[in-house]
This record gives C-alpha cells, structure tokens and sequence, in this order.
C-alpha cells in the first residue's frame, strides 16, 4: 500500500485561513520586509511567492532589492534601518547572499523581536533550552506535517540527514523537545542506510536530487522530504519519491509538501512578533 500523502498546501490554507481570522482581532496591520542582495532567479520567484502571501492575509509587505554589488555595511545598515521601523514586526534576509557578504553577521544584526525567521542566536538558543518561541521556519513546517499524521512524536526515533543550521540542526531540536530520540546524519557518516532504516520519522534535507531511495527507508516510517532540486525540467526532492512512497507510511511531495509550510510558517512568526511588539 502506498503511503499517505502529506498535502503541505492544504495545510499551509488552513493556518493561512487562521491568521485571517486572528488578524481580526487587531487594530494594527503587521509588517513583513524582505531584503534581497542580488537578482539569484529562485530567490526572486520566492520572494514573490511571499508577497503573495502577505497579500492573502492582508499582511503590510515590503522588498528592499538592494545591487549584487552592495557591501556588508550598507546591508547592516540596512537591517539596522528596518529594525527601526515601526510599521515593520518582522524582517527577513533573503539568502543565498553573495560570498563577499557574511550570512551570520547579518542575522546577529536583526532585532531577535523582529527575527521572521527565527535564526537569531537568542532565537535559536532559547530553541535549544526548551523555550520556543520564534522558531525557525522550515524545521517548524516540518512538525506541523509530523502533527498532520496524527501519529506521536514522543518515544518515537527521528533521523535527520544534514546538519545546516537553517533546517537540520533546528528540526533536530524541536523533535527532541518533543521527547523523540534524534539521530543526525550527514557527509562523515558511515554506513548512513542502517542508520536511516531505524528511523520511525525520516527527515531529508541534503540537497542532493532523488538521494534517499527504498532501500534506505523503514517500512511505515513518516518521510519528509525538505530538498527542492532542478533536474532537466523536473523538480525532484531529496527523497526519491515514487520508489520510497512504496514503502512509508507517510511522505511529502515536492514541491507541495514542505515548502508551502515554510512560508506559512513565516507569516505565523510575523504575527506572533508583532503582538509581542505592539502589546
């Protein structure tokens, strides 16, 4: 029997549809902004799916496109300008940024009450003692997917295949503080099969097209497949989803799986930090 589908858009609809009604409840409007260094086609096409969301929940959206050529300090300034803002409750750093430009030294510059994101180091640290409170927005996705199942997160032992500190790390975390027993893998890791067929949630975020394949995976297992990969004319994921989706009990499609929530995800932390601002 095949595995269920774990429908992200579907989902991503419904939390949408609850912002709405949360935004109600309001006397202000939140505000996103976004800022982009570079014209990188896939983060403009991402960028405008977050202006699309923004719009859907009557959320304040604002792209500050800056050139390939802008150096650090104008970026720091320009952060440090929109924490500033009034209208503005969360602020987002688009990446990849170009190499002349340090990626951590811009979010250490974000105010943590405007981290959309969740990468702050108080973010992240008050995430590794327990205390969650703007999460990261992938690895967050990823547990409201977990949650969809209906199946328990306790008890249960979760791999996670990469260690980045935007979605492996966290996701690692998170699922730890929902008392499952974590394993991370990643580049060094010998014999990463037998360690992966042990898993009752499988956690996919390598980048590498079609990598986890049904003979790596646990039968019944729950698979989330977080890569988004170009293949000729094909987006694949890092799971390779019609061989494993024979043999879990659940998985998400790429694209339509993680992604949605992502995004999702970010206007829920933009709602969250801009109750916290305006309170």
């Amino acid at each position: 029997m095949s595995a269920e589908i774990l429908n992200g858009t579907r989902l991503a609809q419904r939390i949408r549809s609850q912002i709405r009604r949360d935004l109600k409840k309001l006397t202000f409007t939140p505000g996103l902004a976004v800022v982009q260094v570079g014209n990188d086609p896939a983060s403009t096409i991402y960028i405008k799916h977050k202006q699309r969301d923004c719009e859907k929940v009557h959320f304040h959206s604002e792209v500050h496109r800056l050139p390939t050529d802008t150096t650090q300090r104008a970026l720091i300034n320009k952060v440090i300008e929109l924490n500033q803002q009034k209208e503005i409750h969360g602020i987002l750093v688009q990446m990849p940024l170009p190499d002349i430009i340090d990626g951590q030294a811009i979010i250490d510059v974000i105010s943590p009450h405007k981290d959309a994101d969740g990468l702050t180091p108080i973010n992240l640290g008050n995430l590794f003692i327990n205390r969650e409170s703007v999460s990261p927005c992938t690895p967050t996705g990823i547990i409201r997917l977990i949650e969809l199942t209906g199946k328990q997160i306790e008890g249960k032992h979760a791999v996670c295949v990469g260690r980045s500190h935007l979605v492996g790390k966290p996701a690692g975390i998170m699922l730890l503080n929902r008392n499952a027993t974590v394993t991370y893998c990643h580049s060094r890791t010998k014999n990463l099969a037998n360690i992966t067929k042990q898993a009752d949630i499988l956690v996919a975020a390598i980048g590498k097209p079609e990598f986890i394949t049904a003979d790596m995976v646990k039968h019944g297992a729950t698979v989330i497949d977080v890569g988004i990969n170009s293949v000729g004319n094909r987006l694949v994921g890092d799971v390779k989803f019609d061989e494993v989706k024979e043999i879990a009990g659940y998985i998400t499609p790429v694209p339509g799986g993680v992604g949605p929530l992502t995004r999702a995800m970010l206007l829920q932390n933009t709602l969250k930090l801009a109750r916290q601002i305006e309170t």
